[in-house]
């Protein structure tokens, strides 16, 4: 799985990228089929940042979650766990959509 992290109007250090990159690692986990992860922190307007991830996923195209909050390390928690619950519906879906022969 790739990982990109970028900053708008931001720097990111290095707390700010292991951060993100250790919370992304775990989304294959939620759904295998995840080929791409990218982060984007935006300082925002007013000091509040924002943090959109987009995972790209293999043929059900990108899947986005996005948080404004107080800080940058907030925000990523939160954004990650909208992901994590988006990801599950996705292969919840899937996998209730697959077609089961009845022996008929």
């Amino acid at each position: 799985m790739l990982f990109t992290i970028t900053g708008r109007h931001i720097e990111i250090t290095e707390a700010i990228r292991s951060h993100a990159k250790e919370k992304a690692e775990k989304l294959p986990r939620f759904f295998d089929q995840i080929s791409h992860v990218d982060v984007i922190v935006d300082a925002g307007q007013g000091g509040m940042p924002s943090v959109e991830i987009v995972a790209r996923a293999e043929h059900f195209g990108d899947i986005i979650a996005h948080e404004i909050g107080p800080d940058a390390y907030t925000c990523i928690d939160l954004a990650m766990h909208k992901m994590e619950r988006q990801l599950k519906k996705v292969k919840e879906k899937h996998r209730d959509n697959k077609q089961t022969s009845t022996g008929q």
